[in-house]
């Protein structure tokens, strides 16, 4: 390998012959799934993507679009970004999330709020159960000490690392990295304000649904969760699987759950009137 590297032609050729090549971990160009839900045509799909285990990615997803995540392997943790796409200075809150909604326990219904009091992504189904409002990601400093080296051309990459490359796509910055969700990997808080993690490893093939209330850019991280108690760096692959769909109509049930949801679904309206 050393004398085609040092070899332009040979390095192209090598290159030209990897043509094709499929691994575990890439996205699918063109999107093709085998598995989308009932009434859901190929057509429509917009992102294909395994996750590699402590990798990432990101996608600028359109209102109304479908985003399933699963958990291949039972073992991903699925940390996440969220921004308007439109105007990136807006972006997930999850403090708000958390307390406009008066649950820290995120689900099937619940929402992901904006700085800016609006649904960026609400919740359309969830099997996992197991999710995280309180924790954040990883770093390179919590990584080194747990693992070694925790850059992001190490061994052991941390989950605020892979946020800077997904936002630096599109044109953000490390100012912009933002508190997170993380999905698939959870913690409770006990009374005495002790955390308990919920680690796992699950079952695999567990799945959580997505459905974009604004064009959104999605950035997502692959990392193990900062409180995860086991000494080896342990973290599987995740799927990501994007669709059209239609815009949430006023009588939708997620929509109408709670006079705080309605409100903040009422603000986007009001932000698409203009």
């Amino acid at each position: 390998m050393t004398e085609v590297l040092a070899n332009p032609l040979a390095a192209r050729d090598h290159a030209r012959a990897m043509a094709g090549t499929v691994v575990e971990a890439m996205p699918v160009l063109p999107p093709v799934a085998d598995d989308l839900p009932t009434g859901v045509s190929p057509d429509d799909l917009l992102w294909e993507e395994t996750i590699a285990a402590g990798g990432y990615a990101t996608r600028r997803l359109k209102r109304g679009s479908r985003l399933r995540l699963i958990d291949l392997k039972g073992d991903a943790c699925a940390s996440i970004l969220l921004f308007n796409a439109e105007m990136p200075t807006e972006r997930l809150n999850v403090a708000d999330t958390v307390k406009v909604q008066w649950n820290a326990y995120l689900g099937a219904g619940k929402l992901l709020l904006s700085d800016m009091g609006r649904v960026l992504m609400s919740i359309l189904e969830d099997n996992a159960g197991t999710h995280d409002c309180f924790c954040g990601t990883s770093n390179a400093a919590t990584n080194a000490a747990k693992y070694g080296n925790g850059a992001n051309s190490g061994p052991f990459p941390n989950g605020r690392d892979r946020f800077l490359l997904g936002a630096a796509k599109h044109g953000l910055q490390r100012r912009d990295v933002h508190p997170c969700v993380t999905l698939f990997k959870g913690v409770t808080i006990e009374q005495d304000g002790a955390i308990t993690p919920q680690i796992g490893p699950f079952n695999p093939g567990r799945t959580v649904m997505l459905r974009a209330e604004m064009d959104v850019i999605v950035v997502i991280a692959n990392c193990p969760h900062v409180l995860d108690p086991r000494a080896e760096w342990s973290v599987t692959p995740l799927r990501a699987t994007a669709w059209r769909g239609a815009i949430t109509p006023l009588d939708d049930a997620i929509r109408n759950a709670t006079p705080e949801g309605l409100r903040a679904f009422e603000n986007v309206e009001d932000y698409f009137r203009r």
